[in-house]
């Protein structure tokens, strides 16, 4: 993949005591649908609307699998794409596909083993793409965090998940939200750093502001989480209102080693 697709990249402002480094914040649009014609109309919204990068989401991709991936990559060629495939097994070949198809981004799980994690690193190395390591599910997800950045992950997603969340809900007890250990992540981990998982507008739109540049939009802010269909309203004036308040921001700094 041309490195023009990696919008977003980190820069980097050297000082005496090492290396800074900051990423302009990225919106990325989540495609959790199941039917690849919705897909693309959702994400030609999202484009117009002025999102960097597309997601490819577990439900597309288990619908739509690689012929998916390939009509994003066809309709969109300069468009960064994630392809959500929370990988927990066989990582180096899933990650191959996948960048053969077209993804910049793929996502493996911190609860695969850790050679699982070191092979989708080596196949992104490989192929020319970035890994994204996703905590979910961990039981301390600080720690879960801290693993996949010293495993090779180049982003780590934050992430609260659905069914937990709803889970917990239905008890009546409070769900957790990303929030609650975000900074504590960022804090954490020396690469980017998105939440996902139940979040509002405004707090997906405040990511930024806690150190966290990668702002994911998806159910159930522009897809219906129930039906996995597209959410109801003009979708296209919220997504466009998200991505001028989250560039706003300016560049975001992301903690770096010094090298």
């Amino acid at each position: 993949m041309g490195a023009n697709l990696f919008s977003g990249a980190t820069t980097q402002a050297h000082r005496s005591r090492g290396t800074i480094n900051s990423m302009k914040p990225i919106v990325q649009v989540s495609l959790d649908l199941t039917n690849i014609n919705e897909a693309l109309e959702m994400a030609h919204i999202a484009m117009r609307a002025g999102v960097d990068w597309l997601e490819a989401g577990t439900p597309f991709i288990i619908a739509e699998g690689m012929h998916g991936v390939r009509a994003l990559r066809a309709e969109f060629p300069n468009t960064p794409i994630v392809a959500d495939l929370k990988t927990m097994d066989g990582g180096y070949l899933e990650a191959q596909m996948m960048a053969q198809a077209g993804a910049t981004h793929v996502v493996v799980m911190a609860r695969a083993h850790p050679e699982t994690i070191k092979c989708v690193v080596q196949a992104g190395k490989d192929f020319g793409i970035k890994v994204m390591g996703d905590n979910l599910g961990c039981s301390d997800m600080v720690q879960g965090a801290k693993e996949l950045a010293e495993l090779g992950c180049d982003m780590v997603i934050h992430h609260i998940g659905f069914d937990e969340r709803r889970g917990i809900a239905a008890t009546g007890v409070r769900a957790p939200n990303p929030m609650d250990q975000l900074r504590e992540v960022v804090d954490a981990v020396n690469v980017p750093v998105q939440a996902v998982g139940g979040l509002t507008l405004e707090q997906a739109i405040a990511c930024p502001s806690y150190g966290a540049p990668l702002v994911v939009i998806g159910a159930p802010l522009a897809i219906d989480a129930d039906s996995f269909s597209r959410g109801a309203g003009n979708v296209e004036e919220v997504l466009r209102k998200i991505c001028e308040k989250v560039h706003a921001y300016g560049d975001v700094p992301v903690k770096g080693e010094s090298k």
